[in-house]
């Protein structure tokens, strides 16, 4: 599978995949930014993508992230769809400073990571009624 990419600034990295294994791609900060305790801010990813049909683009944290710079993000995931490839579409990347000091964040430094995902979009009908027994709790199997 093959997907377009455009960078805004050209003399930052093309993503990559760092091994023959992985399955996301690191994300570079496209500006320096600072963050300060308990602030949401967007961090430039420096990419406009055009996600291929039946996929979605996921941007994660990497692993590392929130160990080292004290920051998440704050609904765990981003998600990009098919038709979000517009000349001003750069990619952000939501981030919430859990830290009771101000990080800042470096330009060029690698700061999430994007991972394709195949869906499937399917048509929604409205029903009186669905099969199915309740079985009760918020995300709890019993």
């Amino acid at each position: 599978m093959q997907v377009k990419i455009k960078r805004i600034d050209k003399s930052l990295p093309l993503p990559e995949f760092h091994t023959k294994g992985a399955v996301g791609f690191d994300l570079y900060a496209r500006t320096s930014i600072t963050i300060e305790p308990a602030a949401i801010a967007i961090i430039p990813a420096n990419l406009i993508v055009q996600v291929p049909e039946g996929y979605m683009l996921m941007l994660v944290s990497r692993s590392s992230t929130p160990r080292k710079k004290g920051l998440m993000k704050p609904h765990s995931i981003g998600i990009i769809d098919q038709d979000y490839c517009g000349e001003t579409d750069e990619l952000g990347i939501q981030v919430y400073n859990f830290t009771k000091e101000t990080v800042t964040v470096d330009r060029g430094e690698r700061i999430a990571q994007g991972i394709f995902v195949k869906v499937g979009i399917p048509q929604l009908v409205e029903s009186d009624e669905v099969a199915g027994e309740s079985r009760g709790g918020f995300g709890s199997t019993g």
